[in-house]
């Protein structure tokens, strides 16, 4: 019977994980440069509605994706101007931020679709890859996925080469470590911090749209759900690395997941501790427990020259 479960649950576990892998990935870029975006779960709930209302009025997913990226770019780009341009606190700027996307999101929801309405919008098919989709176990688990999926996987890819091989990857690290020394180096620091500001936006925007239209093809209220912050707490407990933040990602994934598979192997355990396991391995990673953390020296820290 397990054998049967696995790949059920290896599926789950990286579909469940894929918003966080994409958020957080972005989150690390952001939070590489200094600038830490509590905004993260208001971006990708802005994107998961406007995903959603763009492949519904459209009746093409694709756009709904464009339109989720746009709407979290225009919070990033807020964010940015706030946190980067105006030096705002970031933890109270992106506290408020949440609160103002839960709001919206669930007073146009419904305006536009009614109340507790579970409207259906066109979502992105699962592909089937010929000759890998018939491996035994992993086949179905991996290579019958959303093209979202794929897409995601390789923006992961794509960031990771930028950070460690690229001239704008050194200037975020060098700027998130010692924005006083790069400057000095002639590293302009506010707008390398905007820049990763505006790359955490597109990646929440995909994660926001993987939500509502590559997942379950419609939204609901507050349908994040706290994913935020979960990738917020993967940035954490991956160590501010690329691959070890994304495995903080599928292991959050796991932990979701066997939520759903435990009871269908006859485990019993209580309801209340399944939901609770991904926010307790949050939680272990936040406070230090898995290892010791060493962040950014500039994190949530503004720059101002000369000061």
């Amino acid at each position: 019977m397990i054998v049967d479960l696995l790949p059920v649950f290896i599926a789950s576990t990286l579909r469940l994980a894929m918003p966080l892998i994409l958020a957080a990935t972005g989150e690390l870029v952001s939070e590489r440069a200094g600038v830490l975006n509590l905004s993260l779960e208001g971006m990708m709930l802005t994107a998961a509605f406007f995903g959603a209302l763009g492949a519904w009025g459209t009746g093409i997913p694709a756009l709904g994706i464009v339109c989720a990226m746009l709407a979290a770019l225009a919070v990033a780009a807020l964010q940015a101007v706030l946190s980067v341009r105006l030096r705002a606190n970031q933890l109270v700027v992106g506290i408020g931020f949440n609160i103002l996307a839960l709001g919206a999101t669930t007073l146009l929801y419904r305006m536009i679709f009614g109340g507790l309405s579970r409207e259906q919008i066109p979502g992105l098919a699962k592909l089937n890859i010929p000759g890998l989709s018939d491996l035994p176990l992993i086949g179905p688990a991996l290579f019958q996925q959303s093209l979202l999926v794929y897409f995601g996987l390789a923006c992961v890819a794509g960031i990771w080469w930028m950070l460690k091989y690229t001239s704008f990857g050194l200037a975020v690290r060098a700027v998130g470590d010692d924005p006083r020394a790069g400057d000095k180096a002639g590293i302009p620091v506010a707008r390398t911090r905007f820049q990763a500001v505006l790359i955490t936006g597109v990646m929440a925007g995909l994660a926001g749209s993987f939500l509502s239209v590559a997942d379950i093809n419609t939204f609901t209220e507050n349908m994040t759900n706290g994913a935020g912050y979960l990738a917020l707490a993967a940035v954490i407990f991956g160590g501010w690395t690329v691959w070890r933040t994304v495995g903080a990602c599928l292991l959050f994934g796991a932990a979701t997941a066997l939520q759903f598979q435990l009871p269908a192997m006859g485990v019993n355990v209580p309801t209340a501790l399944l939901l609770m396991l991904p926010y307790i391995l949050a939680l272990l990673a936040v406070a230090g427990v898995v290892g010791r953390l060493d962040p950014p020296a500039a994190l949530t820290l503004p720059f101002q020259r000369g000061k």
